[in-house]
């Protein structure tokens, strides 16, 4: 019998797997075009989103909830680690003791936030039972932070390592982030849109306006937003 995966899978959880396959593709492309794996990077928050517009109309499987957590931890814990360790390596070089200290520096910031995403994920899926409850920073908005900072133009090493160190230990905080509301997520989602197919248009405009709106949910949402 096995594991009959086509009788199994649903229509959201291929979606859910397409983001698998972007994010996995921006990691890789990350170690030859770090503006690329960016859009790739908000590509693949862009069918997340999606993956979640389908499971709602449409009829979801068991095993969903589950694809999505661990593609969640792919595309938005694994990837962006990538996406920072690459930008870091290339801006320190690995040349001599201070060179190698820089690297292992390096590592131990971009694997951070990695590490903390696997845990936020195994404990929300073990510990947080209602839908209400939101414990910890998504890891889809540090995605979005990283990658959108990163397209506007901030790339200033100490900078991206300060930012990723924060980003990291916000996905465990103890306050929980909201969902956000229907009326927020079209006009998000059309600057997010600019920002893959025109990042650089209009001086940097969608990406940058992109930032600020991601920032400003990462460090007032949990206390003052409250969806519609």
């Amino acid at each position: 019998m096995g594991f009959e995966v086509t009788r199994r899978l649903s229509v959201a959880d291929a979606v859910t797997l397409v983001n698998a396959v972007v994010g996995f593709a921006a990691g890789a492309v990350a170690f030859a075009d770090l503006h690329l794996a960016a859009r790739l990077l908000l590509v693949a928050v862009i069918v997340d989103a999606l993956d979640g517009i389908v499971a709602r109309t449409s009829d979801s499987s068991e095993v969903g909830p589950l694809l999505d957590s661990i593609t969640d931890v792919v595309s938005f814990g694994v990837t962006p680690s990538l996406f920072v360790y690459v930008l870091l390596t290339d801006a320190v070089g690995g040349a001599g003791s201070v060179g190698v200290l820089a690297l292992t520096g390096t590592l131990l910031v971009a694997s951070l936030y990695a590490v903390l995403s696997v845990v936020r994920t195994a404990f929300y899926s073990t510990y947080v039972d209602g839908a209400d409850e939101r414990p910890g920073m998504p890891n889809a908005l540090g995605a979005i932070v990283l990658a959108t900072a990163y397209l506007a133009g901030v790339q200033t090493p100490f900078v991206v390592a300060g930012g990723m160190t924060v980003l990291a230990v916000a996905q465990i905080a103890p306050f929980d982030y909201p969902k956000p509301g229907v009326k927020a997520v079209g006009p998000m989602g059309v600057v997010l849109f600019g920002s893959v197919v025109a990042p650089r248009a209009l001086g940097r405009v969608a990406p940058r306006i992109m930032l600020v709106v991601a920032l400003l949910f990462f460090a007032l949402g949990p206390r003052y937003y409250w969806p519609d």
